[in-house]
């Protein structure tokens, strides 16, 4: 990834204040988190979904992360050195790492952990198509040589984008990718008891004793994760008003994603911030066709669906004022990034009904039912489906509209049965302005022909130009890179974006130093004294 489209990405983190050693952390009264989804799955490696990765950051950590700037910096690593050739990284963890076992972190666990991570990420499995070997040199070091030039590697391992390489001891981290993990032992600031967790109720952190801090100030994801509170809880409150009236009488201090028919009251309240919700924490949404089962099987049918979706309206049922959303965005890169590009979208702007209807007519579609999962307990994903799925309807489809909790389709969506047998058609989703900045992290382009993401699209043409991406150091040629493989995702219909939007969070008014990072991160914040 390069700087600059780091840089934009992240621009929205911010890091406030110093990092005392963690020792010095004062008890307070539990900070309490409410999420926009509901936690099901624990494991980072198996699902890409957004409060799974809450979760994770909370309980493990990575080998380097990005600053506010967009610059990796060590985290768990002391330390790395590369050969002139940029083909040998050798890497150095800090001393004093251990796990909440009190087990001491090693090199071996590190390897284990980059290993699972991959076989199931985009940009992993990229860079491990690019690894010749990977060994330990020593307890606290090891040895990445790579069989070709690959200019991502500090990126790689130290992405905020789905999904994410935390680090797990080597007996976790050799469990298969596609099974979950069972035993949850943490290498970060938070530790995770799995028998307090109450699933629909609550999700109970500790502050990890054992955690020690870096020295340097927290600055974005990366430097001094130093908790304040003894007790963090995410808590489940699936009613949108009811978790604006428990923010806004104290019950709970924060909520991931500010209940978009709220947002201008929340902005007169004074007990409450609401965030910007820009830059990188600006969300996509974005339809997820089945390539796997028809209709959608068929480029005809998932062009059809494309021109149907007009993003002016999805994007007004927000309900968000016109400053915080975008009528028409079609880049695969987020509008307003380095990356932003016109490439192959002249056919969606250029859209009617009428060519959706041809192209139905065309492949001999005849009525079949079409399955969407709806997300009805998102306040994001909820309103932008309901539009989406009429616009269908009025160019031919037959929607059978299955609503139900984010936390069910997460689960559904990874079938690849025929839809009576509990597969599916279409899933809407929305995508963090982070997870899409440039191709190797954009979930709709790095995923292509990786038979791992819920969807299974593959278009051939688009792995050379990834192989190049990754390979590619001049700033100017990986835009160039980037723009093609826009051209063919739309082409192709990888997936079909939604329209483009802020979705900022919001938070008690005497919660100091709170990170902005397009998700929760709860270290370094500390509750104003009154």
């Amino acid at each position: 990834m390069s700087r600059s489209s780091l840089l934009l990405g992240l621009a929205v983190l911010c890091g406030i204040g110093t990092a005392p050693p963690q020792a010095q952390a004062q008890p307070q009264q539990p900070l309490r988190l409410s999420m926009n989804n509901e936690l099901q799955t624990l494991d980072p490696v198996v699902t890409p979904s957004v409060v799974t990765r809450a979760f994770a950051t909370m309980v493990w950590d990575t080998l380097v992360a990005p600053d506010s700037q967009g610059v990796m910096r060590p985290q768990m690593l002391e330390g790395w050195e590369v050969s002139a050739d940029r083909l040998t990284w050798r890497f150095t963890l800090r001393p004093g790492l251990e796990w909440t076992d009190g087990t001491p972190v090693t090199a071996e666990d590190c390897i284990a952990s980059i290993r699972r991570w991959g076989q199931r990420d985009g940009m992993g499995r990229q860079l491990m198509a690019a690894t010749a070997s990977m060994t330990a040199t020593g307890p606290s070091s090891f040895e990445l040589r790579l069989n070709r030039p690959f200019a991502l590697v500090l990126e790689a391992l130290g992405k905020a984008a789905t999904l994410v390489p935390y680090m797990m001891p080597a007996r976790i981290a050799n469990t298969p990718p596609s099974t979950q993990i069972t035993e949850i032992i943490g290498s970060g600031p938070f530790l995770f008891r799995r028998e307090e967790w109450r699933p629909s109720e609550r999700v109970i952190f500790h502050r990890n004793p054992r955690y020690r801090p870096r020295a340097e100030p927290a600055d974005g994801l990366a430097g001094g994760k130093v908790v304040h509170f003894d007790r963090a809880e995410f808590v489940s409150i699936p009613d949108h008003s009811t978790k604006v009236a428990a923010l806004q009488q104290g019950e709970i201090d924060y909520i991931e994603r500010a209940p978009l028919d709220f947002i201008e009251s929340l902005r007169r309240d004074r007990r409450v911030v609401v965030t910007p919700g820009r830059g990188g924490a600006e969300v996509m949404g974005a339809l997820t066709l089945n390539n796997t089962q028809p209709p959608f099987n068929d480029v005809r049918a998932r062009r059809a669906a494309q021109l149907a979706i007009d993003q002016a309206d999805v994007v007004a049922s927000t309900g968000l004022p016109a400053n915080m959303v975008h009528r028409y965005c079609y880049t695969f890169f987020m509008c307003n990034t380095p990356y932003a590009t016109e490439a192959g979208t002249q056919a969606l702007r250029n859209r009617s009904a009428d060519q959706a209807r041809a192209l139905l007519r065309e492949m001999g579609y005849n009525n079949e039912p079409i399955t969407v999962l709806h997300s009805r307990d998102s306040a994001l994903i909820d309103p932008i489906t309901l539009v989406a799925v009429d616009q269908m309807r009025r160019v031919g489809f037959n929607i059978n509209l299955v609503s139900t909790d984010w936390s069910t389709v997460a689960q559904r969506r990874n079938s690849r049965n025929p839809v009576g047998q509990g597969g599916w058609n279409v899933v809407p989703l929305v995508w963090t302005g982070f997870d899409m900045i440039e191709p190797m992290v954009n979930p709709a382009l790095v995923n292509n022909c990786g038979n791992v993401y819920p969807g299974w699209w593959c278009d051939e043409r688009q792995v050379p130009l990834l192989l190049a991406y990754s390979e590619e150091s001049d700033p100017a040629r990986r835009r160039a890179l980037a723009a093609q493989l826009q051209e063919l995702a739309h082409e192709h219909v990888n997936v079909i974006l939604l329209g483009q939007f802020a979705a900022p969070a919001v938070h008690r008014a005497d919660l100091r130093g709170v990170i902005d990072a397009g998700f929760p991160v709860l270290w370094n914040i500390r509750r104003e004294r009154r």
